[in-house]
């Protein structure tokens, strides 16, 4: 007994666990993107014209992307009281919704609605702060695999939730909001106690790339099998009973993963380092720092001096006999700082670390800036307003397009800081490339929703899905090349603030004008109309969302040469950085 008692302590403490159950968590976090599929229920209910709907698209992505006061109060609650708190707000921001849609609450007015959907969807704010902090802390020589695949599952929530809703088959659509209300909830409140910090540097093990590999099998088993079921279910009328056995399947996928920390625990001899290979992985490399902060503590100043200071030929030397003269040369300039013969300037270039304010004036940034506002920006328009753009091309269940665009999503991140990683590893050019290039698929799958040929919402969503995820790959590492890692997570929360003002560009000033223009036309040539002005005016047609979309087309390919002037402008950086990897 004393043995399994053992085991089971091991397991409850074991990295790969809370890594999992992170993963299960995030699988239910991403509920902004089904607003595409509860928009039309929340519509018809409560009679919004398009413009209406737009403003809560707008409260939800404010809610979705404003952390700030998540990010400082995980510095002093632990890991459980963050996600109470995001299941606390989750619950009564959708449950009440919920409510009011089904008319067992009175309607409130249009600003108290995206108060209510704001704080509804800030919930998720705690969720990703708090899976991705305490797995950035458990794995800190693996951020990048670890933020990537937590980021992709919850761009694969809102097809599973989706998925759960169809074996319900309610007759009330209502029931999605409902679902929203209290699957993540449950799920946080399920896992608040296993998802926390557990020490997991001390736990590194050689076979943690396997590990990795087996995830990312996972996830695109997950996403595969989640189209696959997608398509067959817009095709073909399923039995129940195949429905539930498909449902089933899904879940199995989702809980397989528990076989790593199982694995690791019960059926691996030596589960835990022995003190000398703790001694070992504690100990950096000579002349590196073995974390980001013992890097942050190093005079990084330095650094920028000595690309200054060091002689023109240094480029010519070996990697190994540069990194040699560059060590001299900065233990020189430390020694000429001490005795006061030197001075060090303040002003850190491209690629040492950067407080927010300092980077808030290079124009690089902004540059950065505007082009995920005009490539994430028109995305997420497509992603709030996929139900009216389905509907008024005929298509009458929208939920499967806003599946399918949440998976398209998830490749659109794993795959875009897979190839980005190529080219700055082998080429040695920077990440806007394959940004520029998702920006131009972008703009094909804009221009498809304006055409509105036949299969065009296929295929439209999934070159605008692809792109939309790329974003959130490739920019938050290209910023943290460029910009340093000590204050990232300031800069990275302005970065998340382009998502919303690209949604009230797009969304609430140009998509919603014009289908309300369109509809209002519709109206006006109908015989009988006026006796339903007070109901919510439809828009049916390509001619509900041409204009638009031909206008976020052509936005997607200016934010395509902002991304290529980075290019120019950056190219010589990441040759520096990324030559001795070559």
């Amino acid at each position: 007994m004393g043995v399994v008692a053992e085991r089971l302590r091991a397991f409850s403490t074991n990295r790969w666990l809370v890594f999992v159950a992170a993963m299960w968590l995030q699988s239910m976090a991403g509920i902004g993107y089904l607003f595409g599929a509860i928009s039309p229920v929340v519509k018809d209910a409560l009679g919004y014209n398009q413009r209406q709907v737009a403003a809560l698209g707008i409260a939800k992505d404010l809610g979705d992307c404003v952390g700030f006061l998540a990010g400082s109060l995980s510095a002093m609650l632990p890991p459980w009281a963050m996600l109470l708190i995001g299941a606390v707000q989750n619950f009564l921001g959708y449950g009440w919704l919920w409510l009011i849609v089904t008319k067992q609450a009175p309607a409130l007015p249009l600003s108290m609605m995206c108060v209510l959907i704001f704080f509804g969807t800030n919930g998720e704010t705690y969720f990703n702060t708090t899976s991705l902090v305490t797995c950035i802390q458990n794995f800190p020589k693996s951020r990048g695999p670890t933020v990537g695949i937590l980021k992709g599952f919850a761009g694969l929530s809102s097809a599973i939730l989706t998925q759960l809703y169809a074996v319900i088959h309610a007759p009330d659509h209502a029931t999605l909001i409902f679902m929203v209300a209290v699957g993540p909830s449950l799920v946080a409140l399920g896992l608040m106690f296993v998802i926390r910090p557990v020490g997991g540097h001390r736990q590194v093990r050689a076979s943690d790339n396997n590990s990795f590999m087996f995830i990312y099998t996972i996830c695109l088993l997950l996403a595969s099998y989640l189209v696959g079921v997608m398509l067959v279910q817009d095709f073909l009328e399923l039995s129940d009973d195949v429905a539930t056995s498909l449902t089933v399947i899904l879940f199995i996928l989702l809980i397989l993963p528990i076989v790593i920390p199982v694995t690791l625990t019960f059926f691996s001899k030596n589960e835990y380092p022995s003190s000398v290979e703790e001694a070992l992985l504690s100990e950096s490399p000579k002349g590196q720092a073995s974390t980001s902060e013992e890097r942050e503590d190093q005079p990084e100043l330095i650094l920028s001096e000595v690309e200054e200071e060091k002689p023109k030929d240094m480029d010519l030397l070996s990697p190994s006999e540069r990194r040699k003269k560059i060590a001299k040369l900065q233990a020189r300039l430390v020694q000429a700082a001490a005795r006061g013969g030197v001075r060090i300037r303040q002003r850190p270039h491209r690629g040492d670390n950067f407080t927010l304010m300092q980077a808030l004036v290079k124009a690089d940034f902004w540059l950065i800036w505007l082009s995920l506002l005009l490539g994430s920006g028109s995305g997420l328009t497509v992603i709030d307003n996929l139900g009216q753009m389905s509907q008024a091309v005929g298509y009458i269940d929208v939920h499967n397009f806003v599946s399918l665009t949440s998976i398209w999503n998830f490749l659109g991140r794993v795959g875009g800081g897979y190839f980005s990683e190529i080219i700055v590893r082998e080429r040695t050019y920077p990440r806007h490339v394959a940004l520029a290039l998702a920006q131009l698929l972008m703009a094909a799958g804009h221009f498809l929703f304006a055409m509105s040929w036949p299969g065009t919402m296929y295929m439209g969503t999934f070159l605008v899905g692809l792109g939309y995820g790329a974003h959130w790959a490739i920019v938050p590492a290209a910023v943290s090349e460029l910009f340093g890692v000590k204050h990232f997570g300031a800069m990275y929360n302005f970065l998340t603030v382009a998502n919303p003002t690209g949604s009230l560009i797009f969304s609430g000033l140009i998509a919603s004008t014009f289908y309300d223009y369109e509809a209002e036309k519709q109206a006006q040539m109908l015989p009988g109309m006026g006796l339903l002005a007070e109901g919510p005016l439809k828009c049916e047609g390509a001619v509900c969302f041409f204009v638009s979309s031909l206008i976020m087309s052509a936005f997607c390919v200016v934010g395509a040469g902002l991304s290529l002037v980075i290019v120019y402008r950056t190219k010589r950086v990441y040759s520096r950085l990324y030559r001795s990897v070559r």
